[in-house]
This record gives structure tokens, C-alpha cells and sequence, in this order.
């Protein structure tokens, strides 16, 4: 009598998502440490005596550090691997949102938050190429779009917190500041501690979870090498910077840029908006002021969803995340740029809350379109140059929507100018956004891997 082996079970506990866990944590804190300034932003204005346009600048200076390491991060992610990047970067910027609290003029504001911006570029290039060594494309989507949704939470998260502790210190602003950065360090330790760069090289995973994650993804196996992500076959895909110049990746950046227009005016600028427009005080902006992120929570992991169930049903995730984009920003730009306009703060917060909603469902998608056409061992490099692209809007959207309310006093001009801008970006996606040549691409080399 014969008897057959016993079926292996799969494991009950999957390691891929203690560490999305740890990096929902690390990303919800990226986006608190940064929104802070902007709940805080009244307070310092009043206290030295800044105009918008030059808070403006404070505000922007940020991006010029932030910018260059958005692609340096992802880069390196693809060299050294993600877990010594992201846990230097949050000790570094945890750092410098601390060293806030000892701004005293304009210069000195200037100099922490670019260095501020160091620290915080590599954030989501590095989240990116993290969940791609971690999560098998069938699950590609909703882990991006899990991770990043703690952005917007974040900055939920963000307004109470720091409205809170200017309550109870007679607005002293500065223990904000101090109480994050000390956070930041605890969760700098908490990554070390959960992630390694691939599940190979992890001592919880076991051989089934390695197998979940590889198995029917032929063309992202070379994830499971060594930490820089290179292998044979890898080595032989195209640079970076040949990916760089790609139709596809240009207009994926394009696009990010229209969406990061609109969201660093509302990140800069919202609660300074509702401040002066609708005099609410410091309890109602707490609310007011959360309610548009927790929407954008929402939007993220709808989108990450909709998108792998779209994937699936199609069986073509590019061109799914393609138009998620262009329909998600087309109607974010029509609502964004009647938000001034409107003349009650409970319908502003609800048409913003609305805008933060359909803006967030695309978040993922830049990410993970990439994903989906580039090699693993190129992922993080490419995925940082798109990330770059779209945040010199970082550079320009604060310091212009704070000189045209500043020149002109209307808030409606700067929402009006960001929806256009993000409008641009979802046609030129629509229209130069072609996914032919790198799905023509991807099968080659995966008809290569499978013959050797």
C-alpha cells in the first residue's frame, strides 16, 4: 500500500506583512513630521512675523533637499537594498524635525528644513522597492496602496496632534516638534529590528512564504538574490538610465507631478486656508483639518485594491493603473479648483475631504506601474526618477500659491491654477503614456529566463 506525502500548509503567519507593518508605521510618521509645520504654521508666522511668500519659501526649501534623494534613495535601495536606507533616513529626518523647535529666524528655518527634506526623500521610493521584493504581483497593488495610505493618516493624525500640544502649551509649538522627532527614533529601531532586504534573507520566513511569494512571477524573481537585487539575468536588463528616457516613465512622472501640484498646496496651505478664510479655531481645525486625510487613507487602499482586482480580471496591470490615473486625476482637478470658491467650511472640508479621496486612489499606481515593466534589480532607481519629477511641484507649489495670495488675496486663483496643472498631467498619461514598448520588453525577457 502506498502512501503519499503530507501536504505541506501554508504558513499561518506571513512575514511580508509584519514588515508592511512596520512601514505603514515609518510612512504614517513621514507624512505627520511633515504636515506638522503646516498645523503649526499660524503660530510661526505670527510669532516672527513672516509674509505667506516668505513662509512660502521655508515651506518650498524643503523640496530642494527632499527632491535629489527621492531618486539618490531609490537608487541606492537597488544597490545596498532598502532596510539600511529607509532606517538611516528616518533617524535623519526624526532628527531634524526635532532641531525645528530651535528655528529662531528665517536663515535658520531655511537650513533644518532642507536638511529636513534629506531624510525624507527616500521614503517612497525605498516603500516602493521594499513591497517589491516582499509581495507577489497578484498582491503588488493593495501592499503599495496599504503602505502609502498611512501618508494621509499620517497627516490625520498630524493636525490633532500638534493642535493638541499647542492647546495644552499655551501655543507653544516647538514641544510638537520635540515629541515627534523622539517617536521618529523608537520607529527607526522598530524597522531595523522587522525588516531585512528580501525574504531570503529574513530568519522568520519560512520556505513556504519564499515559495508564495516567487512562485508564478517569472519576471521579478531576481528579487530573491542578493540584497542589491542584481543577478545574471538582471544584469542584462537596461540601465536605469536608458529607463529614464522611456515615453512610458516620462509621462508616468508628468503625471505624478500634476498630482503632487495638488497635493502640496493642500499639504502647505490647507489649515492656514481655513485659518484666515473661515476663522476656525484651534479645535476646529483639528477636525477640519483631519477629516481630508482620512479620506485620503481611504482613497489609497480602495485603489490599491481596485487595481489588483482590475489587474486580475484584465490580465494587463499596466494599462489598468494607466487609466485609474487619468480618470482619478481628471475628476480630482474639476473638484480641487472649485474649492475656493466655496463659501462654507463644512463644504470646503467635504469637497477637499472629496479631492484628498479621488487624488489618493492614483497614489499607488505611479509606483506600481513601474513595477510592473521594470526589472526589480532597475525598480528602485527608475521608481526614483519618476518620484523626482514629481516633486519638483514641492519646489514651485508652495512658494506660488503663497506669492499669489499674498499679491493677489485669492485663495480660489491657487486652487484653480492646481487643478489645470493636475488636468495637464492626466492627458499627457493619456496620451504619452504607452505601455506596448516595456510589455513588449517584459515578455522578451521573460521568454529569455524561461529558455535558459
Amino acid at each position: 500500500m502506498s502512501t503519499s506525502a503530507p501536504e505541506v500548509a501554508p504558513p499561518r503567519f506571513r512575514v511580508r506583512w509584519a514588515v508592511l507593518g512596520i512601514d505603514f508605521l515609518v510612512l504614517g510618521l513621514n507624512y505627520a513630521d511633515r504636515a506638522a509645520i503646516s498645523v503649526a504654521a499660524p503660530f510661526i508666522i505670527n510669532e516672527f512675523g513672516f509674509s505667506k511668500g516668505t513662509f512660502g519659501l521655508i515651506l518650498s526649501v524643503f523640496f530642494f533637499g527632499y527632491v535629489p534623494f527621492t531618486f539618490i534613495g531609490g537608487y541606492t535601495s537597488d544597490k545596498i537594498g532598502p532596510r539600511w536606507v529607509m532606517g538611516i533616513a528616518v533617524a535623519w529626518w526624526s532628527l531634524f524635525t526635532a532641531l525645528t523647535a530651535v528655528g529662531f529666524n528665517f536663515i535658520s528655518f531655511m537650513i533644518i528644513r532642507f536638511l529636513f527634506g534629506f531624510g525624507e526623500g527616500p521614503q517612497a521610493s525605498v516603500t516602493a522597492k521594499t513591497m517589491s521584493n516582499w509581495f507577489p504581483q497578484r498582491e503588488f497593488g493593495r501592499a503599495l496602496g496599504i503602505s502609502q495610505s498611512s501618508t494621509p493618516l499620517g497627516g490625520a493624525v498630524a493636525a490633532p496632534l500638534v493642535a493638541g500640544i499647542l492647546a495644552l502649551s499655551n501655543h507653544n509649538w516647538r514641544i510638537a516638534f520635540i515629541v515627534l522627532g523622539a517617536v521618529g527614533f523608537l520607529f527607526a529601531l522598530g524597522w531595523f529590528v522587522i525588516v531585512r532586504d528580501t525574504p531570503e534573507q529574513h530568519p522568520w520566513t519560512t520556505q513556504e512564504e519564499v515559495q508564495e511569494i516567487r512562485g508564478g512571477d517569472i519576471s521579478r524573481q531576481d528579487q530573491g538574490s542578493a540584497s542589491s537585487g542584481e543577478d545574471v539575468a538582471s544584469a542584462a536588463a537596461p540601465s536605469v538610465w536608458s529607463y529614464m528616457r522611456k515615453p512610458l516613465v516620462l509621462a508616468t512622472g508628468v503625471a505624478f507631478f500634476g498630482y503632487a501640484w495638488v497635493l502640496y498646496v493642500f499639504l502647505s496651505w490647507f489649515p492656514t486656508f481655513l485659518v484666515e478664510v473661515y476663522k476656525i479655531d484651534l479645535s476646529s481645525l483639528a477636525i477640519g483639518g483631519s477629516l481630508p486625510w482620512i479620506a485620503g487613507f481611504a482613497g489609497f487602499c480602495a485603489g490599491g485594491f481596485l487595481t489588483d482586482w482590475l489587474a486580475q480580471k484584465t490580465g494587463r496591470p499596466a494599462a489598468t493603473r494607466k487609466w485609474i490615473i487619468v480618470v482619478g486625476l481628471l475628476t480630482t482637478a474639476a473638484l480641487f479648483a472649485l474649492t475656493g470658491a466655496i463659501a462654507s467650511v463644512v463644504m470646503a472640508v467635504i469637497l477637499m475631504a472629496s479631492v484628498v479621496f479621488l487624488l489618493y486612489t492614483t497614489g499607488a499606481q505611479y509606483f506600481a506601474i513601474i513595477g510592473d515593466l521594470v526589472p526589480s534589480s532597475r525598480y528602485g532607481g527608475v521608481v526614483g526618477f519618476v518620484h523626482l519629477i514629481a516633486n519638483l511641484a514641492g519646489i514651485a507649489a508652495p512658494f506660488i500659491t503663497g506669492r499669489i495670495v499674498d499679491t493677489t488675496g485669492s485663495w480660489a486663483l491657487t486652487f484653480g491654477l492646481a487643478g489645470a496643472i493636475c488636468a495637464g498631467g492626466a492627458l499627457v498619461m493619456a496620451v504619452f503614456g504607452r505601455i506596448g514598448e516595456l510589455e513588449a520588453e517584459l515578455r522578451d525577457r521573460t521568454a529569455a529566463t524561461t529558455s535558459s
